[in-house]
């Protein structure tokens, strides 16, 4: 599943819709501060771990600014793409934190050989999934719609077993499943 999926630029195209249509709600509920107009302020990003042949749009986190020169605070919406400041692309932090569960000094090395992640930034993603967010309250209050139960040390290959579908599919569920905590403007807790 990882190696293909990550691969994918449609994959990443069908992620990249799910952020515009996110976007799009953000901006017409307008400023959370102040209820004022929104204007684009999309920043850079140099996301890791996909194709290399995303184009430019994908370098891009989609953001607001208010246009209210009284308030200008910032609305950035959930994505499926990027998970708060990290680097890497969401699909590869979920997939391969998945991998890990058994994880093994040569998969660290392969994962290393093909994504360039480090084996400490793997474990800093396992931590995260493990303490972070199983004791947050986002994961507390929506666990319960796992049935069979998804969790404990299984965390997010626990999640990925639980939707239905092709991997594709599962993936990009899981994804905007988790959407809503990956920005402090939605209420997110993605902390690192």
């Amino acid at each position: 599943m990882c190696h293909e999926l990550l691969r994918d630029a449609r994959f990443f195209a069908l992620l990249m819709q799910f952020d515009r249509d996110l976007a799009e709600e953000v901006r017409k509920s307008g400023c959370p501060a102040c209820g004022g107009p929104l204007h684009r302020a999309a920043y850079p990003r140099k996301p890791r771990g996909g194709p290399e042949d995303l184009g430019d749009d994908y370098d891009l986190r989609l953001s607001f600014c208010c246009a209210n020169r009284d308030c200008r605070k910032r609305a950035t919406p959930p994505s499926a793409r990027f998970q708060g400041r990290r680097v890497y692309l969401g699909a590869a932090v979920v997939l391969i934190s998945a991998m890990l569960h058994g994880a093994t000094l040569p998969r660290l090395a392969r994962l290393k050989e093909l994504f360039g992640v480090s084996p400490k930034t793997v474990a800093r993603w396992r931590s995260w999934w493990l303490d972070v967010f199983a004791e947050g309250s986002f994961w507390k209050a929506k666990r319960g719609s796992f049935i069979p139960p998804a969790g404990g040390e299984r965390l997010p290959q626990s999640m990925l077993e639980r939707f239905l579908g092709s991997d594709r599919e599962r993936l990009s569920a899981l994804l905007r499943f988790i959407a809503p905590i990956t920005t402090a403007t939605a209420g997110g807790v993605m902390a690192f």
